[in-house]
């Protein structure tokens, strides 16, 4: 018998493929569990369009991903950070800082998607990289400027 599956199946294959299996199988597990369904022809129709649908909507987010990109690599970012009169700040300037400046320009994107090579622990300039999409980054140029001057605590 013929099925497409709904889910991902270890030993059949991923959501979306047409597999053949036995009878027993199909009927008795894989369509009562919601793993899979039977291939007919109106079914065979209705995945092809949602492939279709599918690949125009991840065309669509690849698009407005490099969009944002391009915006994100002009756009300066300066955070500004508590730091003694050499330069060091009190504390590091995380990723978390970064996409709170990121959202305060009206971007909003999540830090767990910021790379930073190291912890910034200095005033200056640096750069961070985003990842927008599947395979699309952007650079991110940003300065850590002290916070009104040194303060003497």
């Amino acid at each position: 018998m013929k099925i497409i599956l709904r889910k991902d199946v270890a030993t059949l294959g991923d959501a979306g493929e047409v597999v053949k299996v036995r009878n027993g199988y199909a009927n008795n597990f894989l369509i009562p569990q919601g793993y899979a369904i039977r291939a007919t022809e109106g079914t065979l129709k209705a995945l092809e369009i949602e492939k279709q649908q599918q690949a125009r909507k991840i065309e669509q987010q690849r698009k407005n991903a490099r969009d944002l990109s391009e915006k994100l690599e002009q756009m300066p970012l300066k955070i500004h950070a508590r730091a003694g009169e050499s330069g060091k700040l009190f504390g590091t300037v995380t990723a978390g800082d970064i996409a709170e400046a990121l959202k305060q320009k009206g971007v909003d994107i999540d830090r767990r998607k910021i790379h930073l090579e190291a912890p910034i622990k200095t005033l200056g300039k640096y750069e961070a990289e985003a990842k927008l999409f599947m395979d699309i980054t952007a650079k991110l140029s940003l300065e850590v400027e002290a916070e009104g001057g040194a303060s003497d605590e």
